[in-house]
């Protein structure tokens, strides 16, 4: 029998699994609403900060819908979403993060030729739109990825293919917590958001020019940066909390 040395989890961690952990066992239920983050900071005797964070990361799984003046409500849940949250293991491992990057090479730079030969009037309305909110974006750097999300799933519609859509559908989630995770680590190494913006840009240009090869050479170069960056984070991170004997 191999066991496997202990990991101490963060404290936001904490919080999730024991949210999870109720809504696995029923006791808090779709349409339920969660306590205030005054008085979950009460009851749990941590910060506001660790709170946040921690609903931040329950609502991009999918568990949480956070209702503007209402307050934040247990969502209608897939089983999947309860018993394997595939996304909360992108704020742990490494390995998960790589192999998301890999598929979402496989699948976007096909995506991005099939959408450059397919795209309608309409799909270049919502591109452009996308676009719009990235460059808005380089003036708020607490943005959390929505719009670079956008963009991308603007693409997939395009395709027009309803396989390659319903895959995107399945990865949806997992996409957009992995932006959010890892735009901290992308903007410590050579990506800004002027910098993301151009490629996205550039991507767009290739789709309306209808240039195939452009637009995946430069679907390519723009994921393959991202994940440079993203693995470069981890690994500086890695670094900081191994212990010199």
């Amino acid at each position: 029998m191999e066991l496997k040395p202990i990991k101490t989890r963060k404290i936001y961690e904490e919080i999730v699994e024991q949210i999870r952990e109720l809504v696995a066992r029923g006791e808090l239920k779709p349409g339920d609403r969660l306590p205030s983050e005054r008085d979950l900071v009460e009851r749990l005797k941590v910060s506001r900060a660790s709170i946040r964070e921690a609903l931040s990361a329950l609502e991009l799984m999918g568990l949480l819908e956070v209702r503007s003046g209402e307050g934040t409500f247990v969502r209608r849940l897939r089983s999947e979403s309860v018993v394997a949250p595939l996304a909360w293991m992108l704020t742990m491992e490494k390995g998960t993060v790589l192999e998301l990057l890999e598929i979402r090479k496989i699948l976007e730079v096909q995506a991005v030729g099939m959408a450059a030969e397919r795209a309608e009037a309409e799909d270049i309305r919502e591109l452009s739109a996308a676009l719009d909110r990235l460059q808005d974006d380089l003036h708020s750097p607490t943005s959390d990825g929505s719009s670079d999300h956008r963009f991308h799933y603007a693409i997939t519609r395009a395709t027009k293919n309803k396989i390659m859509i319903r895959l995107m559908d399945t990865i949806s989630d997992l996409m957009k917590y992995s932006l959010k995770a890892s735009r901290s680590k992308l903007y410590e190494g050579k990506y800004t958001p002027a910098l993301l913006f151009q490629e996205h840009k550039k991507i767009y240009e290739a789709i309306v020019a209808k240039d195939v090869e452009m637009a995946r050479n430069y679907m390519l170069t723009h994921l393959t940066g991202v994940e440079e960056e993203i693995l470069k984070g981890f690994d500086e991170e890695n670094e900081a909390i191994t212990p010199i004997y």
